[in-house]
């Protein structure tokens, strides 16, 4: 259907999930009083020779700045046109609107089309009466040590080797020299410390400097593995000289009342196993809720249509593409790859969005600001100096969104059956 304004004629051309595409028509009368208002601007600003400002006839300023007046007029049309095809399509746009197909000849209409993307309406006919299993993974006394052992190691200062000829072994970190080998000559030599075993060093070098002691080196040949980060180096040979300086090993801590007191507030050491105890079921009943949240999403997809339209897929790829640092030689190889992922990323956000649209989910200002004030209560600052570093980090949107998507995850576990195993 066609709707017409008083001076804008706005059709829509094109409608496919995630995008819209309209037909715009500007009549030439209105085309003119645009034209004519930048031509009033530009009188009063000109400063033509012969003439006092804003004195210049209109013709010849017209002919002086004709591009610039065709410009003016040009954007306000377009503004102009944006905001009617706003109102009369009721779209949500997601990004700015691009221009195609523009017509701006003297005495015609102007003619153009926006393309804009936009999210998509869904229809869930089925959002509640799943059975869900929510399974929590049991915090042992055996995991709590590990978890303390890893305290532990964290904790451990490093020193030197107990014998300093000895050769280094996994898990100690030595400091070594690393230089390029050309015509039998060291270049470009620079140090390193690398902890053996934790996999930041290529295989096939460790294995060469698990030979070296202190005060050691050795030439090798080393083969850059094939998933090495650097495509550019994958498969190709150097030749290195290795120089081991220092080997260091960790010395753990005694465990007992006075390791605790080091890790935190604790009075014992068994006031330390019940608080990792404590953490650890917590981050195993939050695991334990986000796969009970990922099954009702899943449950809803497979029992509805929900689109995941190819802008918005390419959207969230840009954006896990970004934080991961991918490389732009590898961006379509990552694509590929993590395409299901944001898809899978698409439907969920949209699935979320119309229930909280459908259902008046959204966060409210006032649970903002609570959630604000409990969160500055537990870092023990003023709620406003809270609010303020989060407004100025542009992360109130995120707070908002998280506390949006909790009650939306309320109201869709209350329609279904979960059980706990």
């Amino acid at each position: 259907m066609t709707v017409a304004t008083p001076t804008i004629r706005i059709t829509p051309t094109g409608d496919e999930p995630g995008a819209r595409s309209l037909k715009v028509e500007v009549p030439p009368e209105r085309v003119h009083e645009a034209q004519a208002k930048a031509t009033s601007y530009y009188t009063r600003q000109a400063r033509l020779p012969g003439f006092r400002a804003g004195k210049a006839p209109a013709e010849l300023v017209r002919k002086r700045y004709r591009d610039q007046i065709r410009e003016s007029a040009l954007r306000e049309l377009i503004d102009e046109s944006w905001k009617a095809a706003l109102e009369q399509e009721s779209l949500k746009p997601l990004t700015e609107p691009h221009i195609h197909h523009l017509k701006f000849d003297d005495g015609a209409p102007l003619t153009f089309e926006f393309h804009v993307e936009v999210r998509p309406e869904i229809t869930l006919e089925r959002a509640g009466g799943f059975t869900l299993t929510r399974t929590a993974q049991p915090v042992t006394d055996e995991l709590v040590t590990t978890q303390i052992e890893e305290l532990r190691r964290q904790k451990a200062p490093w020193v030197p080797a107990a014998a300093e000829a000895a050769k280094p072994q996994p898990g100690e970190l030595v400091r070594l020299t690393l230089a390029t080998l050309e015509n039998g000559e060291p270049k470009d030599p620079q140090q390193h410390e690398i902890v053996l075993g934790e996999g930041r060093a290529i295989p096939e070098l460790e294995e060469h400097i698990l030979r070296l002691a202190p005060g050691e080196s050795a030439d090798a040949d080393i083969r850059f593995p094939d998933d090495f980060p650097e495509e550019a180096k994958r498969g190709q040979v150097r030749s290195v000289r290795l120089s081991v300086h220092e080997v260091k090993r960790r010395e753990l801590p005694e465990l007992g009342d006075a390791f605790a007191r080091e890790i935190g507030d604790f009075e014992s050491f068994d006031d330390l196993r019940k608080a990792v105890r404590q953490d650890m079921e917590l981050d195993a009943a939050r695991e334990a809720d986000a796969d009970v949240r990922r099954q009702v999403i899943e449950q809803i997809v497979a029992a509805n249509t929900v689109p995941a339209p190819r802008s918005l897929v390419e959207r969230v790829l840009a954006a896990f593409a970004r934080a991961y640092e991918i490389p732009e030689t590898e961006l379509q190889k990552f694509a590929n790859e993590f395409a299901p992922i944001a898809e899978a990323q698409v439907r969920r956000d949209l699935v979320l969005d119309h229930v909280a649209e459908s259902n008046g989910l959204r966060a409210t200002e006032q649970e903002v600001d609570e959630r604000v004030a409990e969160l500055a209560a537990r870092r023990k600052i003023e709620p406003g100096q809270l609010y303020a570093s989060l407004q100025k980090a542009n992360r109130l949107r995120e707070l908002e969104r998280t506390i949006t998507e909790e009650k939306v995850f309320a109201h869709l576990l209350s329609q279904s059956t979960v059980t706990d195993t």
